[in-house]
C-alpha cells in the first residue's frame, strides 16, 4: 500500500496526501492513529456515511481476528446509536498507519471522521471511543452498561 503522508497537530490533521491517493480513489477508508485519536479519512464516495454516524453517542472499537476474511487481526468500529442495528465499519490492518493498542487504564480513545472541505482536511465528526479485545469479528455487541 502506498504511504499516506499526514501532518499532525496532536489529534488534528493539518494536511494529508490521502485525497490525492489511489486508496481514496478506490473508495477505501484510511485510519490514522495519533495523540489518543483514531482518525478515519473518508473517501468522497462514502461521505454520506458521516451523516448516518452522527446519531451515535460514542463508538466501540473491537480488535481481534476476522476469520471470514482470513485476517489474524482486524478492527470493527460500531457507532452506538442505541438502535437494534447500529452502523459499523470493518477495517484490516492495511487500512491503518498503525493499529490502535489498548489505552492506559482510565483513558479512552476518541474517534474522529475527516473529509475534504475547500481542499483541506475537515473534522466532520468526533465521538468518545471505547476499546476492547474480542475473540473474533464481526462482534457488533453493545458496550456493557455500568
Amino acid at each position: 500500500m502506498p504511504l499516506i503522508e499526514i501532518t499532525n497537530h496532536g489529534p488534528l490533521i493539518l494536511a494529508t496526501s490521502y485525497w490525492d491517493s489511489e486508496i481514496e480513489r478506490a473508495g477505501k477508508v484510511f485510519a490514522s492513529v495519533n495523540a489518543g485519536a483514531i482518525r478515519l479519512l473518508m473517501p468522497r464516495s462514502l461521505r454520506a456515511l458521516i451523516n448516518e454516524w452522527r446519531a451515535a453517542d460514542y463508538a466501540i472499537l473491537s480488535r481481534g481476528p476476522w476469520p471470514e476474511m482470513q485476517q489474524a487481526e482486524a478492527v470493527e468500529i460500531v457507532w452506538e446509536d442505541h438502535t437494534d442495528s447500529p452502523h459499523a465499519i470493518h477495517l484490516t490492518p492495511e487500512s491503518f498507519d498503525s493499529l490502535p493498542a489498548e489505552p492506559p487504564p482510565g483513558r479512552e480513545w476518541i474517534v474522529s471522521v475527516w473529509d475534504l472541505k475547500k481542499d483541506r482536511p475537515h473534522k466532520a465528526l468526533e465521538r468518545p471511543c471505547y476499546w476492547r479485545a474480542v475473540p473474533c469479528l464481526p462482534w457488533l455487541r453493545p458496550w456493557p452498561r455500568r
